[in-house]
C-alpha cells in the first residue's frame, strides 16, 4: 500500500478546510476542486464543495454539488439540509421544505446520540482507523471503525475502509460482508464496488469480480480502477 499518497490527500484536505475556516472561499473551492478529480466518488468533498460555490453566490452549482453528495451517500444529512438551505435561497420553498423533512426523519433514526456529537464521534474513530491502518496496524483499525459504524452505521465510506482492514488481516468472506452491505446502503459507491470485486477475485470467483469491475466502470467511467482491474484478468470494460 502507498503510504504517502493518502497522507498527501489528507494534508491537501487539511489546506482546504483551513482556507474555508479562513473565509476563503475561492481558494477551497479550488482545492476541493482538485481532490474530486481524483477522488470523485467521496461524498463528503462534494458537500464542502457544495458550501464553497454557496458562499460565492454561485447556487445553483452548488446544488449540483449537493445533489452529487447525496447521489453516493442518499442518507447524508449534512448535505441534505445544506441542499435545503440553498433552495430556500433560490426561492424554492417547497423544494426545501421536502429537503429539511427528508433530514429530519433521517436523524429520527440516528437519535442515539446527537447529530452533531455523533458525526464528530463517528468521524474520530474513522481518522484513528485510517493513522492506525497506515500505520500497519489493520487489527486496530478494525477496532476503530467498528466503533465508528457502531454509531452511525451508515457511514459507507467507513464501512468500506473496515472491509479493507479486514483484507489486510485475512478475513476475506468478512470483508464481502461488510461490502455488500454498504453497496446495499449506497448502489453507487465505486470504491465499495472495486473492492468487492478485489475481495471476490481472491476468493475465487472472478466471474462476479468481473460483473462488479464493469459496473463500476459503467457507473463511473472516469474512475481508472476498474479498468485497470479488468485489464488484470485479460478482459475488456
Amino acid at each position: 500500500m502507498n503510504q504517502d499518497r493518502p497522507l498527501t490527500l489528507k494534508l491537501r484536505l487539511a489546506q482546504g478546510t483551513a482556507a474555508w475556516e479562513g473565509e476563503d472561499f475561492e481558494a477551497a473551492r479550488r482545492v476541493f476542486e482538485g481532490l474530486l478529480e481524483e477522488r470523485p466518488d467521496f461524498p463528503d468533498l462534494h458537500n464542502k464543495l457544495g458550501l464553497c460555490r454557496a458562499m460565492l453566490g454561485e447556487l445553483e452549482e452548488a446544488i449540483e454539488a449537493f445533489d452529487r453528495a447525496i447521489e453516493l451517500a442518499p442518507t447524508y444529512v449534512e448535505a441534505i439540509v445544506n441542499r435545503g438551505l440553498v433552495l430556500n435561497d433560490l426561492g424554492r420553498h417547497s423544494d426545501a421544505r421536502e429537503a429539511f423533512e427528508a433530514a429530519a426523519k433521517l436523524e429520527d433514526r440516528d437519535a442515539m446520540i446527537p447529530s452533531g456529537a455523533g458525526n464528530r464521534i463517528a468521524n474520530l474513530h474513522g481518522d484513528l482507523g485510517d493513522l492506525y491502518l497506515r500505520a500497519g496496524l489493520p487489527d486496530r483499525a478494525v477496532g476503530e471503525y467498528r466503533q465508528a459504524l457502531e454509531i452511525r452505521p451508515r457511514y459507507m465510506d467507513i464501512r468500506t475502509k473496515l472491509a479493507e482492514a479486514l483484507v489486510e488481516l485475512g478475513e476475506v468472506e468478512a470483508a464481502r460482508g461488510e461490502l455488500e452491505r454498504a453497496l446495499e446502503g449506497n448502489p453507487g459507491f465505486a470504491s465499495a464496488r472495486i473492492l468487492l470485486g478485489v475481495v471476490l477475485h481472491q476468493l475465487g470467483e472472478t466471474e462476479a469480480a468481473i460483473s462488479e469491475w464493469r459496473t463500476a466502470h459503467a457507473d463511473a467511467p472516469y474512475d481508472l480502477r476498474p479498468r485497470a482491474y479488468l485489464a488484470s484478468v485479460g478482459v475488456e470494460p
